[in-house]
């Protein structure tokens, strides 16, 4: 690929992606003309990102993208879990212990806690659980175990805030079994029927097994994240991470440290631009019967005698149903092979479907069936697009993966570059596993896109075209022409305009990609009655643009 031309139909596409969202006027005015005779003289020209290394790149793309969130470790969600309860216990003057209760209660929202607590404190202590006084266990040698009823010395027994005595033996028992039941041991209370007085931690940590111990701690920690409206795990396999989320800050898309991307909202893979309804309608579809069904009603017939589904799978009229129904019909008018011979067409046509046919006889039956094999025909578009997106960004995953760990290790070496100067590469792959993602997406929502709003499907299907025509071009040169620079060493001039190139193909592919999620998010409102004529003008000057520069940008294999 010659890195001049294909610089300059990026510069074409990207001109005329601005000149639409700016307002600009149409396709062939005297501004344009004058473009196209500078763009001719100056074949020469470069890129125009010389003045930018790899560095400013990934600055630019780090500021674009705030992170509305936080990865916690779980060391760090222990650190928040103190934090919290620390806050707690200083604003209300509680022990630690009670704040822990609270704040399990009201699923560790701290403004929840205080908000009930300084409305009505009595009702908020009853509520969990706390009592206002400890009452101490009564002072006698002897005391007899409310479970067991065995008589026990008084070191030997211990009980809750409440002061109801059991022994060690039964109390360990008691908590050993509610932490084997499962999170539920988080709001234990006092084993006597009658006394609501919560069990808090410092109980837990004093009387239970070290195992038993350690599992309400898990179970603990567990709560802070799965109970907590900002905060989730991540959903990828084996992953132990958790998001502390900004809530309302617009943005679902979570990139964890495992690497695994979902969105927040749904815990699906991250699908922006297109919404969580639309990705669970598709999700559902694509593993619903309905497109067996569709399939079917398509490409089958019901056998007149038993009604089993028949594919036709020769070219011969004569049709046989499979044992032990063995019905002999005809598939064109489903009647009986008996009555047909030389009269009706014999093995190769059936005069009296024909003639049914004129009468309006088989109409509903044919429209139904022409139906759903469009329907599956439109279903079967969308979804191989959406599949073969999915495997390219697996593979880019992969590439980008051994790229990092292995492979520009060895380009430093052969080119003689430090790594710090190839991050650019780094960078084109990760853009390119971005939106492969977003491609993915457009495709589901490509398939709902109501087929009678015709200027919103045009100007989709622009947008759409451009992006990937242009992360094609990003994704060939960084696969096929950088293994050259693999292959043997080359002058620093070289290298140095392959870097160019690369990094304008990135910078170039990502304005594109941005410029389709944010149609989408938008519903597309730009386009109108009024503006109509101006996107199909805009679609058909882009497909002039690009036949032009096809000719000059051909891959040099």
């Amino acid at each position: 690929m010659d890195s001049d031309d294909d610089m300059h139909d990026a510069n074409d596409l990207e001109s005329l992606e601005d000149d639409f969202y700016s307002g600009g006027t149409g396709i062939g005015s005297e501004e344009e003309d004058d473009y196209d005779d500078d763009d001719d003289d100056d074949d020469d020209e470069d890129y125009g990102f010389v003045d930018n290394d790899s560095d400013d790149i990934m600055e630019i793309a780090a500021n674009r993208y705030q992170k509305n969130y936080t990865i916690l470790n779980e060391a760090s969600i222990q650190q928040c879990q103190e934090d919290d309860i620390t806050r707690v216990s200083t604003v209300l003057s509680i022990p630690r212990v009670a704040s822990c209760i609270l704040l399990r209660h009201y699923n560790w929202s701290v403004n929840k806690v205080h908000d009930e607590w300084f409305a009505d404190e009595e009702n908020a202590r009853k509520t969990v659980g706390l009592l206002e006084k400890l009452i101490e266990i009564p002072k006698e040698k002897e005391l007899v175990c409310g479970i067991c009823f065995d008589t026990y010395p008084r070191e030997k027994m211990n009980a809750a805030a409440c002061g109801h005595p059991f022994c060690h033996v039964c109390w360990r028992g008691y908590i050993g079994t509610s932490i084997s039941d499962g999170p539920g041991c988080l709001m234990l209370r006092c084993p006597d029927p009658s006394c609501d007085a919560a069990i808090g931690q410092d109980m837990i940590s004093l009387l239970a097994t070290h195992d038993d111990a350690e599992k309400y701690s898990k179970y603990l920690i567990r709560s802070y994240i799965e109970n907590n409206r900002k905060t989730k795990w991540c959903p990828a396999p084996g992953c132990e991470f958790a998001v502390d989320f900004v809530l309302g800050s617009g943005n679902f898309d979570v990139c964890c440290n495992c690497s695994h991307t979902f969105c927040w909202n749904c815990t699906e893979e991250a699908h922006r631009p297109v919404d969580c309804g639309t990705v669970a309608k598709w999700i559902l579809k694509n593993s619903a019967e309905s497109e067996n069904m569709n399939w079917i009603l398509a490409n089958s017939k019901p056998c007149p005698k038993c009604k089993r589904p028949i594919e036709k799978n020769q070219g011969c009229m004569h049709i046989t149903c499979t044992p032990p129904c063995k019905y002999e019909f005809c598939w064109l008018c489903l009647g009986a092979w008996s009555d047909h011979g030389e009269r009706t067409g014999g093995f190769y046509a059936c005069n009296r479907y024909e003639a049914a046919r004129q009468e309006g006889v088989y109409d509903e039956t044919e429209r139904r069936r022409e139906m759903a094999k469009n329907s599956l025909e439109r279903y079967t578009h969308y979804y191989e697009r959406w599949a073969t997106n999915q495997s390219s960004r697996q593979k880019a995953l992969a590439d980008l993966h051994s790229m990092q760990t292995e492979k520009l290790e060895k380009l430093s070496e052969k080119q003689s570059q430090p790594e710090s100067q190839l991050k650019f590469i780094i960078e084109a792959w990760s853009q390119i596993v971005e939106c492969r993602r977003v491609l993915k997406w457009t495709y589901a929502y490509g398939y709902y896109l109501p087929d009678h709003e015709h200027a919103k499907r045009q100007f989709f299907e622009y947008l759409q075209g451009e992006a990937e025509s242009g992360l094609e071009r990003l994704h060939q040169c960084v696969e096929k022409e950088l293994q050259i620079y693999f292959d043997a060493a080359n002058s620093v001039q070289d290298f140095n305009d392959f870097r160019t190139k690369l990094a304008g193909l990135t910078s170039v592919t990502r304005n594109y990609f941005e410029n389709l999620v944010r149609a989408l998010e938008m519903g597309l409102k730009d386009v109108g009655p009024v503006n109509n004529q101006a996107t199909s003008s805009k679609t058909l000057s882009s497909k002039n643009l690009g036949s032009r520069g096809g000719k000059s940008g051909k891959s040099k294999m």
